[in-house]
């Protein structure tokens, strides 16, 4: 662990780190773990050159998306695509779209490591298929609560007085199955 003098204000440069102190009344500890830092170091090689056993050099294409600490991210890339068509991809689309495309290119690789026929489709056909009955369990909830929403509206309709509507709502009508006929021959 490195330990930064106390400073009031100004900037103070610690293994080729600038850090920038604000003008303080208080004093200012600065610590500096140096072991736990995520930049990659010059002197380590990115996982990628460290698993093809070469020099890394300062403009390595890999070692911004390939850190010494994460050497499996890589080699399971290397597996399923190869160092060489990993290389020729990312000098061909452009520098901000790169990250995204080795992050990706990591996914398919540890599906399809996994599930070596299908891969990631595998894993977005059994998403696919549960979203559905997801969505049908859903719909037949909703129906039920329109159901059970209106069967609870019509037990508490008010009752009439003026005889329109019958107290039991299943019940029939008074005069139902008498007829009167009408006949003058």
């Amino acid at each position: 662990m490195t330990v930064v003098p106390i400073v009031y204000g100004g900037s103070v440069v610690v293994g080729g780190l600038e850090m920038v102190v604000a003008p303080s009344n208080n004093e200012w500890l600065q610590h500096i773990n140096m072991s736990s830092s995520s930049t990659h170091h010059p002197s380590a090689p990115c996982a990628a050159c460290k698993f093809l056993r070469r020099k890394c050099i300062k403009g390595c294409v890999f070692s911004p998306y390939f850190p010494p600490e994460d050497p499996i991210k890589f080699t399971n890339v290397h597996k399923i695509f190869g160092a060489s068509n990993v290389s020729k991809l990312l000098n061909e689309i452009e520098p901000h779209q790169r990250e995204d495309a080795v992050n990706s290119l990591a996914y398919e690789a540890e599906a399809r490591l996994k599930d070596p026929v299908y891969g990631c489709v595998g894993a977005i056909s059994v998403l696919q298929r549960q979203v559905l009955r997801l969505q049908k369990e859903l719909d037949a909830t909703n129906a039920d609560l329109i159901r059970f929403s209106s069967n609870q509206n019509i037990l508490n309709m008010p009752q009439s007085t003026s005889g329109n509507y019958p107290q039991n709502p299943h019940a029939l009508p008074p005069n139902y199955g008498t007829y009167s006929w009408n006949y003058n021959p």
